[in-house]
Parts: structure tokens; sequence; C-alpha cells
């Protein structure tokens, strides 16, 4: 029994290392695929880094446009009722001085 073992076992040794380097050529190879995806992983992560600070830029530009806008609106918007009470007050003052005018007018004539 002791010679068949040793028997069989020759004859499936080159079989059995050719098989393990086979396996090893192709864990190899797959070594080589996972150090290309890690290292595209970092680009990735780095880009999208750089992404995260441009956008965090952007928002923080944004915000400053944001509240500089609303302050001119609200200038705009104070602006155009004091020109309208302006205006307002210029009406009233030219029909006082045309009731005037014409009360003057009335006073002269004989």
């Amino acid at each position: 029994a002791a010679g068949l073992r040793a028997g069989l076992g020759r004859g499936l040794t080159g079989p059995c290392r050719a098989g393990l380097a086979e396996l090893r050529a192709r864990r190899e190879e797959l070594s080589g695929r996972i150090r290309e995806e890690e290292a595209e992983r970092r680009r990735l992560q780095r880009r999208i880094w750089e992404l995260t600070e441009q956008l965090a830029s952007t928002n923080e530009s944004l915000a400053r446009l944001l509240v500089t806008r609303s302050e001119m609106d609200k200038t705009i918007a104070e602006t155009e009722a004091a020109y309208g009470k302006i205006l307002e007050s210029s009406q009233t003052l030219l029909d006082v001085l045309k009731k005037k005018i014409g009360n003057a007018g009335k006073a002269s004539e004989p």
C-alpha cells in the first residue's frame, strides 16, 4: 500500500505543481489589478477632496453674493419709496402753489 501511494504521488507531482504555478500566476495578475484599482481609488478620492474644497469655496462666494444682492434690493426699495414720497410732496407743493396763485389772482381782480 505504501508503494502504491508513493507511485501515485510521483504521478501527481507534475500536474499538481503546474496547477499551483497557474494559480500563482493568476494571483499575481489579480494583485496587479488590485494595485491598479487602489491607485484609481486614491486618484478619485483626491479629486473628490478637490471638488469638495471647490464646492465649499463656491458656496461661501455665493452666500456673500446673495447677501450683497439682498442689501441692494433693500436699498433699491428704500430709494424707490423715498423717491415716491418726494414726488408726492412735490405734487402737493405744486398744488398748493397753484391754489395760492389762483387765490392771489382772484384777490387782485376788481
